[in-house]
């Protein structure tokens, strides 16, 4: 160690501070391409009090701080930069609260997301927001990027689902925001605030979140197309029908050709595109919107459905077998997911790139990755052509650069065509309100 991080161990419990360079690397990154900077040190908290010392030291030391969840984040939110410490929160695992009367919870950081939705149908609730990576993401990674997932087209994003966050700021003071009820209007919205805001404006080392009765008895329907248009048709005309579905997801040939190399799902030759829809009740009214599919299969019993969303889930670990996978998450407009789809497709043929395609159709979010070569350290330039064409054509189509990874460091080379000027300016303000010595995982997000 040296003088610093023996500072910084003096303020906290043994056992916290981490400094060998074989273990620190390890917390240094994220899952993205993205090479890491060299983190002085790792903070394993265990508290609110070891974020609290953390923080004060890091304040009178001018040292920067990067918080980290699970490390399943994206866009490179999380990732060490030079001389940081990274914070990281994997260790606050309490379930502080969870009352069914009130249907809330009050969880920390370091809660894995589907362990809090199991606990909470204990009690016949769920915790809605449900990120394909819910089974290893955190509730501080999830409110950090305002995380969505299969079931937002009914219930919403993270921020949707969160009440109230007792936050760390950058010199060490304790902010409590929000509330206890489902409404109240008393000042302004720093809960909202701080969801989103990718570990910039404060650490956030627990939560009050809103839960959810778990719905009765759900149907699923899963649809196949030969035309991947066809099916982005068919989410429009499942959502303009009232049918209030609780997942609308849609994959591409490309990556269900890799789920099928992978698991043998049994993928027909002309099939272009599928679509998994669910909701309370039954699938008839949305298996018979399905008009153009060549194929329509719904659920008999639960584990039927199970089986159905399961493919959904195994996207991106079928992707990441094909190569080295550069993730987008561009949101538009319903009406415009057709043309959406259109135009990613033309930007794969137009620069030569794989591009497999997932989205949570239902919100118009859309998630194309595009594949390269593994062992490369930055994709080819063809891939940054066809995601910059990408990005250009979400905004033309009054969409937004991403709508539940966030913007860590790989979107902040457009940040300024969707922001302007003036939202700049804003923003810097803010983070100068909260974060004036620029600690605050440095670089990132804004």
């Amino acid at each position: 160690m040296n003088d610093l991080t023996s500072a910084l161990a003096a303020a906290l419990p043994d056992g916290r501070v981490l400094t060998d360079p074989d273990v620190t690397g390890s917390y240094a990154g994220d899952r993205t391409f993205l090479p890491p900077g060299t983190p002085l040190g790792v903070v394993l908290a265990e508290s609110r009090g070891d974020v609290v010392a953390t923080m004060r030291w890091a304040t009178e030391h001018r040292v920067p701080v990067v918080p980290r969840g699970a490390g399943t984040g994206l866009a490179g939110g999380a990732t060490a930069v030079d001389g940081c410490v990274v914070l990281s929160l994997a260790r606050m695992t309490a379930i502080r609260e969870l009352s069914p009367q009130d249907e809330i919870a009050v969880v920390e950081p370091g809660v894995v997301t589907a362990d809090l939705d199991r606990a909470a149908r204990e009690h016949g609730l769920m915790y809605a927001p449900d990120p394909s990576s819910y089974e290893i993401s955190t509730i501080g990674g999830n409110l950090a990027t305002n995380a969505g997932g299969l079931r937002c087209v009914k219930y919403g994003v993270t921020r949707d689902s969160t009440l109230g966050l007792e936050v760390v700021l950058a010199d060490g003071r304790v902010l409590d925001t929000g509330r206890r009820t489902m409404k109240g209007v008393t000042g302004y919205d720093l809960t909202g605030l701080f969801v989103g805001s990718e570990g910039t404006l404060g650490v956030i080392t627990a939560a009050t979140l809103r839960l959810r009765r778990a719905p009765g008895e759900v149907s699923t329907v899963a649809a196949e197309f030969t035309s991947l248009r066809d099916a982005a048709a068919a989410v429009s005309a499942i959502v303009a029908a009232g049918c209030q579905p609780s997942m609308l997801e849609l994959m591409d040939r490309t990556t269900l050709r890799a789920i099928d190399e992978w698991k043998n799902i049994g993928l027909e030759p002309t099939t272009r595109a599928m679509l998994i829809a669910q909701a309370e009740g039954p699938a008839d009214r949305m298996a018979a919107l399905c008009g153009a599919a060549s194929f329509v299969a719904v659920s008999s019993t639960p584990e039927e459905a199970a089986e159905l969303i399961g493919i959904r889930r195994l996207a991106y670990q079928a992707k990441e077998r094909l190569g080295q996978c550069l993730v987008e998450d561009v949101c538009v407009p319903r009406s415009a997911l057709p043309e959406m789809i259109t135009r990613i497709e033309e930007a794969a043929a137009r620069h030569d790139v794989l591009i497999a395609t997932v989205a949570h159709a239902g919100d118009g979010n859309v998630h194309p990755v595009f594949v390269f070569d593994r062992g490369l350290t930055e994709p080819p330039a063809a891939v940054w052509a066809a995601a910059d064409e990408v990005f250009r054509a979400a905004l033309d189509l009054g969409g937004t650069l991403t709508g539940e990874h966030g913007v860590g460091l790989l979107k902040k080379r457009w940040l300024d065509l969707e922001t302007g000027p003036v939202t700049a300016e804003l923003h810097r303000g803010i983070k100068q309100v909260f974060d004036p010595l620029n600690i605050l995982n440095p670089g990132k997000a804004i």
